[in-house]
């Protein structure tokens, strides 16, 4: 009777024969030594998925590249407006995103200059899937907003993006 401590490395034996064996059975030769249909079937549409992996995981990386860079960029427009008065709740989207002949994301943005002079924007407007997931960023000038009145611009995405896109003000600054 073994002890406990050797059940895991028996175990252990036990999986790796089962793996060897199941691997021999795959490899099994036709009659004219080449690998038998399955094997070879096998090893085909494993290539295949892994290369379609290594395909999916360069396009989310190009795509987290590219979001985090209009992220930066985002960030150093705002920097330039040290002095600017916060106005999220002054600017909208107006309607749903939608592609343009580029497949890249649109939406209509109208800000409201409730000041006594006329003033300038910088918009952050943010493009999300339905699960809210972040899928680009842009900033929009909206220049020369008459005093007491509204000015529409449209902010575009970087990229092209597809499915359903909703678009929000994710910062505003008057200055």
């Amino acid at each position: 009777m073994q002890s406990n401590g050797a059940r895991g490395p028996v175990r252990l034996i036990l999986v790796v024969a089962a793996v060897v064996s199941l691997a021999a059975s795959l490899t099994a030769c036709s009659d004219d030594s080449s690998p038998s249909g399955a094997a070879s079937q096998a090893a085909s549409a494993a290539s295949r998925a892994a290369s379609a992996a290594s395909r999916a995981a360069s396009a989310a990386t190009q795509a987290g590249d590219s979001l985090a860079s209009a992220t930066a960029e985002a960030g150093r427009k705002f920097d330039e407006f040290k002095n600017g008065a916060d106005a999220k709740d002054e600017v909208k989207t107006e309607g749903s995103a939608s592609a343009d002949s580029d497949g890249r994301a649109t939406v209509k943005v109208t800000a409201s200059n409730p000041t006594s002079s006329a003033r300038s924007y910088v918009v952050q407007v943010d493009f999300r899937d339905t699960s809210g997931n972040l899928l680009d960023t842009t900033v929009v000038t909206v220049d020369d907003v008459a005093a007491n009145g509204s000015k529409d611009a449209t902010a575009r995405s970087n990229r092209a993006l597809t499915g359903d896109v909703d678009a929000t003000v994710a910062r505003a600054v008057r200055h």
